[in-house]
């Protein structure tokens, strides 16, 4: 009997929240709480900052995609310029004749 008086006596303290977390228990393991309360801070804050750094990263990333496509643009535009203007060089240089056409070439046969 007495058994069964001490289960129903562990049960009550447990539904109360006696058994596991008493005053008893903070006083003795109060370093060990504290501590562990600082490391899920260091965890959680961390765990922020990674997640801020990585919206940045892939912010960045964007940008420098936009500034690659900018400067493959402008590298093919210049690169157009030079070519004509060289070709209009040599054509002077050798003394062909040839010159630019004031209109716009037509079709002889549809």
């Amino acid at each position: 009997m007495a058994t069964n008086k001490n289960n129903t006596h562990i049960w009550r303290n447990l539904a109360q929240g006696r058994i596991f977390l008493t005053l008893n228990f903070f006083k003795k393991y109060w370093i060990y709480a504290l501590a562990f309360i600082v490391f899920m801070l260091m965890y959680i804050s961390n765990k922020y900052m990674c997640q801020n750094h990585l919206q940045q990263v892939m912010k960045l990333r964007v940008e420098l995609d936009n500034a690659r496509t900018d400067c493959v643009t402008a590298s093919a535009k210049y690169n157009s310029m030079i070519r004509e203007s060289q070709m209009k060089n040599l054509v002077d240089t050798m003394h062909l004749g040839l010159t630019s056409p004031d209109q716009p070439p037509y079709k002889l046969f549809e």
